[in-house]
């Protein structure tokens, strides 16, 4: 791996890092189970206790309270997951769509999703082809984010390079019975939520509905989003419980597309000319009921029935204008207990996972926006089944020794409905593997544990690899051997997460050219290596101050490649840095100055002929409690206005031209929010 030397002024804010993303305790013993009737059910962990489920994993792991990023703005998954060690987020136009990696997952991606299991209260977001859409998510409405890096999401049967992020609903228990909020600010942003709750003996229910409408920071950048989040759950008795999800989002959003870097410092506001003359838009729906059904035999294990059904509609006008149908459905069954064996503790998570998907794909000509002649249409199925177990062993009170696999069979199958140009399109591939794991970890005491693990993980394509461009693109599974090494810390006023990783990748799915430079579309590149350093903390200090980070170094790059030799992979920025500084007397006042840093430019495609800058962006957030029930917050951004690149795309030759590749940041903006919560005791019935 190659050593980079930091700055003091780096290091100095590396020690400090994430306080929205606190490791969990390092105790070795396990919660007890909540048996008595009308309390919380075991279909939802408690925070307490998905902190100490996570950090019995033997690898690297964040949790994200929910109520830590609601002092600000909250508009993306940049707001939220920001802070969560190891997760590289950015957004797009200020869009809810973003570049969503772990470990360079799904690089290629700036916008629907791959690489990562995102799921909601551990049933998968994901279609079943692995694509997922930001906009299914509200983080308004998780009481917790749980954050699983890499092969450490085994035990929701995730074997992806990037790992899996689940965001964990509030219920009737635990949330205030009545919560109202609102944010408005620049570029015509105006945000809501009102959120009921409540509790009656065995049963309890949660009900969240939210709203956005923006102008956005750039011309044709228009958005306006609805989404309704509710859950209800009953206790049947001590040993039986059960739960319901429904959600519906409704989302409309103009896309003004990417810019070249000289547009983006002439004029950020721009939006690319081919965007407006298409009325490029991503207008989504989404309904989805989901049912978990909890049983506990006993204090030592619990069988989980998971289900779920999903409806989405999606118009997308693009360089065609797409109609895609689709109807996901999947089942999970899953056991999770504790036994004794060969005089040894045993902690088991063993479970079976069938999804599957159909798509209705529909394409047009783009005639200014509107549907044209018929261009294309496709009938698409994807299926995954899964059989995975992890058992980990106490070889002593100190030493923890895990063992795991996860055996995989897909699908993905796609019949030409519209065959143009004589040239049938249709496909049926079929991918399988197992990948296994190992994992050691070590309780040193005072807080503080030590682990490492050796993963192998496969991922195969998604509709987008396989017939997202303009032609069929029938490429194999990505296959990878990773390790990591690394140490959670968890004290009163300091927590540590740092980790190492280096991953050697078979069959990375990225867009290439050929030796002449000629476009292949998304092809399985040879060898990759990617490898880096993942590094949060929080620490409190002199009782009124915190100071946190979150800081990755990244090192994606071929391997030996016959045409890229060993270049950098594209896309990502070498190092990135948030940090925050707080200052809070009392709950009355908080001041926060803030941080984002990229201090080196990165290439923005892999043949390395063209960069994108770096940037430094500040902003300062102040707000307060007033009365009992009453919190407010200011949120300033780019305080200094600063013309800066929030992302770009990852194209395979640039020829050293300055294409529209660059994605402007926002502008200097302040953005205001009030927020009236209940007590959360009435929810409970105390």
């Amino acid at each position: 791996m190659r050593i980079v030397t930091l700055s003091p002024v780096l290091l100095s804010l590396a020690f400090a890092g994430a306080a929205h993303a606190q490791s969990a305790t390092a105790e070795a013993t396990t919660l007890d189970r909540l048996r008595v009737h009308g309390q919380r059910p075991t279909t939802v962990a408690a925070p307490a206790q998905a902190r100490e489920r996570l950090a019995q994993r033997a690898g690297a792991t964040a949790w994200i309270d929910g109520e830590s990023y609601r002092g600000g703005r909250v508009s993306t998954l940049t707001d939220a997951l920001g802070y969560a060690p190891g997760v590289f987020v950015q957004p797009r136009f200020g869009a809810e769509e973003a570049r969503l990696s772990i470990r360079g997952s799904g690089l290629q991606r700036t916008f629907h999703g791959r690489g990562l299991e995102l799921l909601q209260d551990g049933s998968p977001l994901n279609l079943a082809d692995g694509g997922f859409d930001f906009q299914a998510v509200e983080p308004l409405s998780a009481r917790y984010i749980e954050v699983y890096r890499g092969a450490n999401a085994l035990e929701y049967g995730a074997a992806t390079l990037g790992g899996a992020i689940d965001f964990v609903s509030p219920t009737g228990y635990d949330a205030a019975p009545l919560r109202a909020r609102i944010e408005t600010g620049a570029f015509g942003y105006r945000r809501g939520q009102l959120a009921v709750a409540g509790a009656a003996g065995a049963a309890d229910g949660y009900a969240s509905l939210s709203g956005l409408r923006q102008d956005g920071f750039r011309d044709h950048a228009e958005q306006e989003n609805y989404r309704l989040f509710a859950n209800a759950g009953y206790r049947f008795g001590d040993s039986l419980d059960g739960r319901v999800y429904v959600t519906h989002v409704d989302t409309r959003s103009a896309l003004p597309g990417n810019l070249t870097l000289a547009e983006s410092r002439r004029d950020p506001r721009l939006a690319a000319p081919g965007n407006l003359s298409l009325d490029q838009r991503r207008d989504y729906r989404l309904d989805r009921l989901s049912a978990r059904l909890a049983w506990s035999p006993s204090a030592a294990g619990t069988l989980t029935l998971s289900a779920y059904y999903a409806d989405k509609s999606l118009h997308h006008p693009i360089f065609q204008v797409l109609r895609q149908d689709s109807q996901d459905y999947g089942l999970d069954l899953r056991w999770r207990g504790r036994y004794q064996a060969l005089g040894l503790r045993h902690d088991l998570v063993a479970g079976v996972a069938y999804a599957q998907g159909d798509v209705d794909d529909r394409r047009w000509f783009n005639l200014a926006g509107r549907a044209g002649a018929p261009s294309n249409r496709f009938d698409q199925r994807a299926r995954n089944a899964k059989l995975y177990l992890e058992n980990q062993s106490w070889l002593s009170p100190q030493w923890a020794l895990s063992l795991g696999a996860q055996a995989l069979r897909s699908q993905r199958r796609s019949r030409d409905l519209l065959i143009a140009g004589g040239r049938d399109e249709s496909f049926d591939q079929r991918y399988r593997g197992v990948s296994p794991k190992l994992g050691l970890r070590y309780l040193a005491g005072d807080g503080l544990q030590l682990y490492a693990n050796l993963s192998r993980s496969l991922e195969p394509p998604s509709f987008g690899e396989l017939s997202g461009g303009p032609g069929v693109t029938p490429v194999d599974k990505q296959r990878a051997d990773s390790g990591e090494f690394g140490l959670r810390l968890q004290r009163d006023t300091l927590s540590l997460d740092f980790a190492v990783y280096r991953a050697r990748i078979r069959g990375e799915l990225l867009s290439l050219n050929d030796r002449d430079g000629n476009p292949l579309g998304t092809v399985n590149a040879g060898r990759t290596l990617h490898q880096g350093v993942e590094f949060g903390a929080g620490w409190n200090f002199d009782r009124a101050w915190t100071l946190s980070a979150n800081y990755l170094y990244n090192d994606f790059r071929f391997d030996r490649d016959r045409v890229y030799g060993d270049n950098a992979l594209a896309g990502v920025p070498p190092q990135q840095l948030r940090a925050q500084l707080r200052w809070s007397a009392d709950e009355r006042l908080y001041i926060e100055p803030n941080l984002e840093w990229a201090p080196q430019d990165y290439w923005i495609d892999h043949a390395n002929s063209f960069k994108a800058p770096g940037y430094a962006v500040a902003g300062l957030r102040v707000g307060g409690r007033i009365a009992a029930q009453w919190n407010w917050f200011a949120d300033a951004r780019n305080l200094a206005g600063r013309k800066w690149i929030a992302s770009t795309n990852a194209i395979a030759d640039a020829r050293g031209q300055d294409g529209r590749n660059v994605l402007p940041g926002d502008g200097r903006a302040l953005y205001v929010g009030l927020e009236w919560s209940g007590d959360r005791s009435a929810a409970r019935g105390d």
